[in-house]
Formats: C-alpha cells, sequence, structure tokens
C-alpha cells in the first residue's frame, strides 16, 4: 500500500507541473503569462495548429489530473484507516421515550421513561434538580425547674 500511494504522490506532482507547462506555453488571448514569457511576439511559436493541440493536451492533462486526484485521496484514506478497529456497534438499541403522556395516565408518569411536563414549562432546557430543603433546627426541650 505504501508504495502504490508513493507513485500516485509522485504522479500526481509530474501531471501538476507538466499542465503548468501546458497552460503556460498556450498562446494567451488576452496577453496574460504567455506574452510575459516572450509569447506575445510571434503568432504561432510551434506551428500553425498548436492552438487546438494545446487545448486537447490540456483537456486530457486535466483529465488525468483529477483521476490521480481521486486516486490519491482514497489511497491516503485507506491508509489512514488501515490500522483501526471500526467502532463496535451498541449492545441494546435505545427504546422510545414516551413524550406527553403524563396526563393520559391520570397525571402519574408514564412508566419505563421521562414524559413531558403536565403543564409545558417555560422552557425545553433542562434545569436544575432542586436543592433538598434544609433540616428543621433541633431544639431542646424546656426543661423543668
Amino acid at each position: 500500500m505504501g508504495f502504490v500511494l508513493s507513485l500516485t504522490v509522485v504522479l500526481f506532482i509530474l501531471v501538476c507541473l507538466f499542465l503548468i507547462m501546458l497552460v503556460l506555453i498556450q498562446k494567451g488571448r488576452g496577453g496574460g503569462l504567455a506574452s510575459a514569457f516572450g509569447g506575445g511576439g510571434g503568432n504561432t511559436a510551434f506551428g500553425s495548429k498548436t492552438g487546438d493541440v494545446l487545448t486537447w493536451a490540456t483537456s486530457i492533462a486535466f483529465g488525468v489530473f483529477l483521476l490521480t486526484a481521486i486516486a490519491l485521496n482514497r489511497l491516503a484514506d485507506a491508509k489512514h484507516n488501515e490500522g483501526r478497529m471500526p467502532a463496535p456497534a451498541a449492545q441494546q438499541p435505545m427504546g422510545s421515550i414516551p413524550v406527553g403522556t403524563a396526563n393520559q395516565n391520570g397525571g402519574q408518569a408514564a412508566p419505563g421513561g421521562p414524559t413531558a411536563p403536565a403543564k409545558g414549562g417555560d422552557t425545553s432546557l433542562p434545569q436544575p434538580v432542586p436543592a433538598e430543603p434544609a433540616p428543621k433546627p433541633v431544639t431542646p426541650p424546656p426543661t423543668q425547674p
């Protein structure tokens, strides 16, 4: 797997460089980089039909670039997930939680899980659990004189 991945990376870099060169040697329609490197002086630098050939070659190079990019992505993903174990499946599926059944059971909560508030509370956010009331202070019994 490592050799194939390395070979694909090298092929991808070569295709990138080839595609860059193809784009740079094409005759610019509006000047662009072709005139910056001396391509603006002559009408055709490589012959009379080079525009069609270079356009065709650029399309082919782009197709190869796209295929190698997809292959590189798939190979790198397979290499990344090579040593990982899949996550274990849940042992028991989650049961359904009855909602809104408090009023149907005479104000009592339905067996098997929490329910919606009977009067429709102020918010759907969880509320803090109220603290237990403080114990009443123990007063000693009055003493008899």
